[in-house]
């Protein structure tokens, strides 16, 4: 039977010629050079085989990474940094007065009524041989200040909860840009093929402010938006197949499908979004035997379990999170963004303390306090920090006004974030906020400055991390973005 020769492709020309050896030394260079996808090597395993074009492959840094893992720590609702990690003691000084005329410019609030200036209702203690202050609420996290480098002067732009977050999670305050971990991925790919390269596991009370829209990887390919998990129950939704068919049945099904997919790839090269689908295809099949096992909390040691507060009900919702996420990075995910506070009834299941900030701040820091320190604990005696870069922040801060008298309003002019591991230089304060924690007012830092500072951890210049859109070079810090010197340097 003879073939016609200008059918052939010049991968099949090559694999047919020589008895296929030049086939194999072809198939050996592309995946020298990380452009070979991956599928299941058999019907429920999760090793893999090469099959094309794969979006998730491991890409080189722009230069030396301190970091090769991030877990993103977001408090949803707006923590007051005057109540945990900024003390003022202003307030307490100045306390019943007004801030106006104490603060340049008008007292701007989002609620309304602005109360006189309101002493934080927790003490402060200091820890660690940096006798950095910590509020009262948080007494483990504050046994590892050593290790923890507050930043206490970032700001933002909105005083509304979804733009803020959205502000924080993608550097605008607009829907439908990337997030950081779609950029981090995209930049970098995934150091495993059998889980996705960013997972987002948010409350089980409900997911944040914003949505799905907080972990979107807008513009830029969907491969490399994040992939949410669920912290109880089954991890992902419809992960298992139906019932009656087969693992084999399944796989015939993902290869027939492969097949006609790879006959439209031939006759349209780059269409680079239906190789990204038959990727997510068939790292989808490999999840349902890989995801179970990554996220099996219950493989852990009683002593794990109980170093992330699994024995109490008070912090078992967020200290399996905090567990799922050291198990992830382990098993080489690049992203993995947790979420506490959820939409269920927001100022009672978030941070946004309008009503009573001492109720508020004292339920949901005791509900993550020890999960957080036994993930600090847990990564360092795993050697695990030294490569996994920790940032606990939320969308804003709280004003330093009382709100009726027991509340705080939202207050994008200050907030304090703070990292720890990937090398960072622990047991510092850097910037600062007022004398009264209104506006950030030394060393300023924006959000596009937090970005930029966790890309060149990651081993990227945020100003070459650039993808075209409308004609124009885009990328997570836009056109602003200054890594801070004292994380970086």
């Amino acid at each position: 039977m003879k073939t016609c020769k200008t059918c052939w492709s010049r991968r099949d020309f090559l694999f047919r010629s020589g008895g296929g050896v030049s086939g194999v030394a072809l198939a050996y260079l592309l995946n020298q050079d990380k452009l070979l996808a991956w599928e299941a090597g058999g019907a429920d395993a999760c090793e893999a085989r090469p099959i094309g074009f794969n979006p998730y492959a491991p890409k080189p840094p722009h230069f030396k990474p301190r970091a090769t893992a991030v877990i993103s720590l977001f408090m949803s609702g707006g923590v007051s940094h005057v109540d945990t990690f900024d003390p003022k003691p202003a307030l307490s000084k100045y306390a019943g007065q007004p801030l106006d005329g104490k603060v340049g410019g008008d007292v701007i609030v989002r609620q309304g009524h602005p109360g006189p200036l309101m002493p934080s209702p927790f003490q402060f203690r200091k820890h660690g041989q940096s006798g950095l202050e910590v509020s009262e609420v948080f007494p483990e996290i504050g046994g590892h200040v050593d290790e923890i480098a507050f930043v206490r002067s970032v700001y933002g732009q909105s005083n509304d909860h979804v733009q803020a977050t959205y502000e924080m999670q993608t550097g605008q305050v607009r829907m439908g840009f990337p997030s950081v971990g779609s950029w981090v991925t995209y930049g970098l790919g995934s150091e495993n093929t059998s889980l996705p390269g960013y997972v987002v596991i948010h409350d089980a009370r409900g997911g944040p402010l914003g949505g799905v829209n907080d972990w979107t990887s807008g513009y830029i390919p969907a491969a490399y938006q994040g992939t949410l998990f669920r912290s109880a129950g089954d991890p992902i939704v419809d992960l298992k197949p139906p019932s009656g068919v087969s693992a084999e049945q399944q796989r015939a099904r993902l290869d027939l499908l492969a097949k006609l997919n790879e006959i439209d790839m031939q006759q349209y090269p780059g269409n680079s979004d239906l190789a990204a689908r038959i990727s997510s295809y068939e790292l989808a099949f490999r999840m349902q035997s890989c995801a179970p096992d990554a996220l099996d909390v219950g493989r852990e040691s009683d002593a794990t379990r109980k170093l992330y507060g699994l024995d109490d009900k008070v912090t078992e919702p967020f200290g399996r999170q905090c567990l799922m996420a050291r198990r992830l990075v382990e098993h080489g995910v690049r992203f993995v963004q947790l979420f506490h506070g959820g939409m269920g009834n927001q100022n009672v299941d978030t941070w946004d303390a309008h009503g009573d900030v001492k109720s508020n701040h004292s339920q949901h820091a005791a509900e993550s306090d020890r999960p957080i320190a036994g993930l600090l604990t847990d990564l360092k005696a795993r050697g695990l920090l030294d490569t996994t870069l920790v940032m606990w922040h939320g969308e804003f801060g709280r004003m330093p006004i009382s709100q009726r008298g027991v509340g705080r309003d939202h207050n994008p002019g200050a907030m304090t974030i703070w990292m720890a591991g990937a090398g960072i230089k622990g047991g510092q304060a850097i910037g600062a906020s007022d004398e009264f924690g209104y506006k950030a007012e030394q060393q300023p830092i924006s959000y596009h400055d937090l970005h930029a500072t966790i890309l060149q951890l990651l081993g990227i210049d945020h100003k070459k991390l650039t993808y075209r859109f409308n004609g124009r070079d885009t990328r997570l810090t836009d056109v602003y973005g200054v890594p801070i010197p004292q994380i970086v340097g």
